[in-house]
């Protein structure tokens, strides 16, 4: 507002008066991004940044010789990971995931056998899952425009869907009669993969599978309270639209029509059910808008729809999730994938609270031991004390006992006594 007022005193009152209206019309604009909070789901929006960072932290380790790392190594990439402190501080935090031994007068990192137990688990559950993540990825292409994707933009959203950092290599050369790698401008960042051949199967949206097994007809869920009235209204009044599959080419549909946004809505439902957590970033959704014919101003329309979309700021990070896939701030179906992440992040916890125990403990001890310095000091201190006091009494005596009260009563009668003299 400060710069709008700065403008507003410029120009004639005319334009002052443009210029305020085109301001406050862009102040509402920005308004749109608010929703109400739900604490639940802000939980579960909850980043948990010591994960994010211990997971590339075994990443770097993995890719070591030997699979381990100097700890001047580690320090020099905490640059990279936005860290500041001590690497070596870091990792002592966490004895269940790495251990850190010296060698040699240098510190070097290993992942602990629990941690490695946890790899190799996640790696069997990657084999076994990866029909099901050949068939995440056909479900993306589908769902396209062209039927294909830049490679370097999907990259910016595999971890959400759960594609290893090798799909390219690992996962679609196993099916030549699913995809293909082409590049028809030659350029290295152009590099896309094509769907080869469509499968009708596939081509069942999470909103039309929930259908066929209620034996319904296709339609989204409302997850808002009672409460929300006039939301429930709007909701009612767009469901009765019929269900448009995110499968059916955009290419029929009039920008701006209900049918169009009834189509994008249900495409982006579907984007959000093939996740694993239920959740995309609004900004790298919107880097996929010629692909998959998303509108301009995709965050307004997921506003429109609460019930279906929760929209958050969390972070500074615009997120959009999915409302039925969660109860709570909990998932209600996790991913295998998501089950394995899960147990990282328990002993991720395990070992900070053994680490912090230990802290805890080492502290107690050392007031313990300030506690007894502080008494033996206090001790001498009054030893001391006493024996002032007790050179004091003999002083007194030596004085010929001015000291006690009744001798002093009588020398000060002999002093000022006038009969006396």
């Amino acid at each position: 507002m400060m710069i709008f007022k700065a403008f507003l005193q410029l120009g004639n009152f005319d334009d002052r008066l443009i210029f305020s209206s085109r301001s406050f019309d862009l102040v509402r604009r920005f308004s749109l991004w608010s929703m109400k909070k739900d604490p639940d789901l802000e939980t579960s929006l909850s980043r948990n940044r010591r994960w994010i960072v211990n997971n590339q932290l075994k990443n770097i380790i993995l890719r070591c010789p030997n699979q381990v790392a100097p700890v001047k190594y580690l320090q020099k990439k905490f640059k990279t990971l936005d860290l500041q402190g001590k690497a070596l501080n870091w990792l002592k935090k966490y004895p269940c995931c790495f251990e850190v031994y010296l060698e040699n007068d240098e510190h070097y990192c290993r992942l602990t056998k629990r941690m490695m137990n946890l790899i190799e688990e996640e790696e069997a559950v990657k084999d076994s899952q990866e029909p099901v993540l050949a068939e995440r990825l056909a479900k993306l292409l589908m769902m396209s425009v062209n039927r294909r994707l830049n490679v370097v933009k999907l990259n910016e959203l595999k971890r959400s869907f759960g594609f290893p950092d090798d799909y390219v290599i690992r996962i679609i050369p196993k099916y030549p009669d699913r995809f293909r790698v082409v590049n028809y401008s030659g350029r290295k960042s152009s590099m896309e993969i094509e769907l080869v051949s469509w499968d009708n199967e596939l081509a069942v949206s999470a909103v039309e599978g929930s259908a066929m097994m209620q034996g319904s007809r296709p339609s989204f869920s409302c997850s808002l309270p009672s409460t929300w009235v006039k939301s429930w209204e709007r909701f009612k009044e767009f469901n009765a639209i019929p269900y448009i599959s995110p499968y059916i080419n955009p290419k029929d549909f009039v920008e701006g029509s209900n049918e169009m946004e009834k189509r994008t809505v249900g495409l982006v439902h579907e984007l959000l059910s093939l996740t694993l957590w239920k959740k995309l970033s609004i900004v790298k959704l919107g880097h996929f808008k010629r692909e998959f014919c998303l509108p301009e101003k995709l965050n307004a329309l997921l506003l429109r729809h609460p019930g279906i979309f929760y929209v958050s700021n969390k972070y500074q990070i615009y997120t959009v999730l999915l409302r039925e896939d969660y109860s709570g701030s909990e998932l209600i179906n996790k991913d295998p994938l998501v089950a394995v992440k899960d147990k990282f992040g328990e002993l991720m916890q395990e070992g900070l609270y053994e680490y912090n125990r230990r802290r805890y403990l080492v502290n107690i001890e050392k007031k313990k031991k300030k506690k007894g310095v502080d008494f033996m000091r206090l001790e001498k201190k009054r030893k001391n004390v006493n024996s002032e006091n007790s050179d004091q009494d003999n002083t007194g005596d030596k004085l010929g006992g001015l000291f006690d009260s009744e001798e002093r009563k009588r020398f000060y009668k002999v002093l000022f006594d006038d009969d006396s003299r």
